[in-house]
This record gives C-alpha cells, structure tokens and sequence, in this order.
C-alpha cells in the first residue's frame, strides 16, 4: 500500500511538472511570436526613419542650392 502511494504522488508529480512544461512551451511560443512582431516593426520604421534621413538631406542640398543662388543674385 506505501508503494503504491508514492507511485501515485510520483505520477501526480510527473503529469504536473509535464503541465507545467506544455504551459512554459506555449507562453514562450507566445513570445517568440511577439519578439518576431516587434523585430518587423522596429525594421519598419528603422526603414522609415532611413527614408526620412535621405529626404532632408536632399532638402538641406535643395535648400544650400536656392541660398546659392539667391547669393549670386545679391552679389
């Protein structure tokens, strides 16, 4: 009868620490899932923000030009 009484606290054990597995599995699937999410959003906007960085560049050279000019006209 003792046997069979750590038998059973062995097993109820076991199913509880492979619950405990299953339930660490899928919240870490979970995360994974997010890490990936924020992973492409954050390459998104780093794509954005590199878009924009080009753009007032061209603005700074298209304004530099009209100062330029605007120079020549004045003398």
């Amino acid at each position: 009868m003792q046997e069979q009484t750590t038998l059973e606290k062995l097993g109820q054990k076991v199913s509880q620490m492979l619950r405990d597995y299953d339930a660490l599995r899928m919240e870490n699937a979970d995360l994974k899932e997010t890490s990936e999410l924020l992973t492409l959003d954050l390459e998104a906007k780093d794509a954005s923000i590199t878009q924009m960085q080009e753009e007032l560049q061209q603005k700074d050279r298209d304004i530099e030009e009209i100062v330029n000019k605007i120079e020549s006209i004045l003398g």
